[in-house]
């Protein structure tokens, strides 16, 4: 797929907004056995979305209450969606990121998604555009920089984030996989045995570090075209920031591209 993990020293907060430690979430053990994750106060300081939520009959119905919320909120009409449109001045929203991320994982809205990840969850990337294995390294610094361009940091763009993330987590319990608590998911990678691997666990099994955010595919077949080897995963539904049919239309190009929080997860490697 996009971008790969590595198997370098991983890089870390002490503290998060999701009252799990960093450690704990990015490991292969909490992936096995996830527990439920919320951000801090997202819910409780938004009651009118909640509410408006749970009168929704359809997932539909909910999809377009919820971008009706954001953009009364952030005001991210379709004509300020886009830079310049109607000569409107430029609001950075959390489409226009996740558009972004499905054209250039690396890019500077990559960035500001991986660095929402960085702050929410306290798991650092290892990878963006190169290799990150030191906070004072040249791959860190330029993460940094584009993750706080203040293009995308002028209409509240991680608190966008926080509440995209809480719907999704909704619309998983209420509409789209009531009762679960994973999906077999796939990637597909290239020069596999220079990726972070933990772990090998026996014949095609092994534990992979992926980077602090990552794209799975719900389709096999879509996963064949991204690389040589296809990692087949249970991705925990409480790590899943968005999913094909969240949204009534989205930015994402593949219906069954999946985006989650990544860590530590027990892989099946398989060659295409």
């Amino acid at each position: 797929m996009r971008d790969a993990g590595h198997p370098r020293r991983s890089i870390g907060h002490s503290t998060n907004m999701v009252g799990r430690s960093p450690d704990w979430l990015a490991s292969a053990g909490f992936n096995d056995a996830p527990e439920p994750l919320h951000i801090w106060g997202v819910r409780e300081m938004n009651p009118s979305l909640f509410a408006m939520l749970d009168r929704a009959g359809d997932p539909a119905e909910a999809g377009a209450a919820f971008l009706a919320y954001m953009m009364a909120m952030f005001g991210i009409d379709p004509e300020q969606r886009d830079e310049g449109a109607g000569g409107r001045r430029f609001r950075a929203s959390f489409l226009r990121l996740i558009q972004g991320w499905s054209f250039d994982s690396n890019g500077p809205e990559g960035a500001v998604l991986k660095g929402w990840v960085e702050s929410r969850f306290g798991l650092c990337p290892s990878f963006h555009k190169a290799i990150i294995d030191e906070a004072a390294g040249p791959a860190w610094a330029a993460y940094v920089d584009e993750k706080m361009a203040s293009r995308f940091h002028a209409n509240a763009i991680w608190v966008q984030l926080d509440l995209l993330f809480e719907f999704c987590q909704w619309a998983v319990a209420r509409f789209a996989f009531p009762g679960q608590t994973h999906l077999t998911l796939f990637r597909g990678v290239n020069a596999f045995d220079a990726h972070g691997i933990a772990e090998w666990t026996g014949g095609r099994g092994a534990v992979v570090r992926l980077n602090n955010l990552v794209s799975f595919t719900s389709d096999r077949e879509v996963a064949d075209c991204f690389g040589d080897r296809i990692l087949t995963v249970r991705v925990p539904l409480c790590k899943v920031l968005w999913f094909g049919g969240l949204l009534p239309s989205h930015p994402l190009r593949g219906e069954g591209e999946v985006l989650a929080v990544g860590g530590d997860f027990r892989v099946s490697a398989d060659y295409v």
